[in-house]
């Protein structure tokens, strides 16, 4: 299997002790910050295809969440709340003015639930291939999501997630149990469809057009933030009345999203339009 995870994108990396967790964190570039949050069993490098072009014009803070990359895992469930909690702490650790967060999946629901839970901390929001529920997301994956545990690991040794842990954990021995923290994870109900619906931000919900849910799925979430219900109008009168937006990327899947040019360039898009 082939990646561009690990593309040589040199930042500069430190860590930040913020709310019991020892944050690791790698920042590019100068502006606006951004901060960029990878998905399950990945890392910030997941996004060195395009981490050149979010970095032109803006501060880039991606961030390795608790247990992947070089972040080590602490005494706690892998809970996206939670880890809501890290990057409000951490944005007050940098003294940042409402950075832009923008997310993949797993990092993509840490990025809604800092927006949902701190909006004064957030500026724009960015979501990328992020379900409301487990209901909507294909049955076939939700199967595969079942079989995610420790005992998975020996037949992941060819994948990029594995490898990419083993180059970068504080304890590569550690990624059994990653694997099982995200399978119980995974196995939880949720339902994200109040905290979406009450999103003070401008939030852009991004989806590949081969996603992990059909596109009617992210429609409905754009639904829940005033978008998709009317006529737009000449003047945009007819738009989402909190400046949220609806994408849908061709030709890329859940696997391929966060690295693709179009992933970038609907972001900066969205995050550097002026106010209407």
């Amino acid at each position: 299997m082939t990646t561009d995870w690990t593309r040589d994108v040199k930042g500069t990396g430190q860590y930040a002790e913020v709310n019991g967790i020892n944050l690791y964190f790698e920042t590019h570039g100068a502006g606006r910050p951004l901060i960029l949050l990878h998905g399950g069993l990945g890392s910030g490098e997941m996004f060195g295809p395009v981490l050149p072009a979010l970095a032109e014009h803006h501060q880039v803070i991606a961030v390795d969440l608790q247990g992947h990359g070089r972040t080590a895992d602490i005494d706690r469930p892998i809970d996206v709340r939670l880890m809501a909690d890290d990057i409000a702490a951490l944005i007050d650790h940098l003294g940042l003015d409402r950075p832009d967060l923008v997310g993949y999946s797993l990092g993509g629901a840490v990025a809604l639930q800092t927006a949902a839970k701190y909006p004064s901390k957030a500026g724009r929001l960015v979501v990328a291939s992020v379900n409301l529920r487990p209901d909507a997301i294909y049955a076939e994956m939700r199967a595969q999501q079942g079989q995610v545990s420790a005992a998975a690991a020996e037949y992941m040794k060819d994948t990029p997630m594995y490898q990419l842990y083993q180059r970068v954990a504080p304890r590569p021995e550690d990624f059994p149990r990653l694997l099982d923290k995200i399978g119980e994870t995974m196995a939880k109900d949720f339902d994200f469809t109040e905290d979406v619906r009450n999103l003070q931000v401008p939030t852009l919900i991004v989806a590949a057009d081969a996603d992990m849910a059909p596109p009617s799925h992210y429609v409905e979430v754009f639904n829940l933030l005033d978008g998709g219900l009317r006529d737009g109008g000449w003047m945009g009168e007819g738009r989402s009345k909190g400046g949220h937006a609806l994408t849908i990327l061709p030709r890329v899947t859940h696997y391929s999203i966060f690295s693709s040019p179009l992933f970038a360039a609907v972001t900066l898009a969205f995050l550097d339009e002026q106010p209407s």
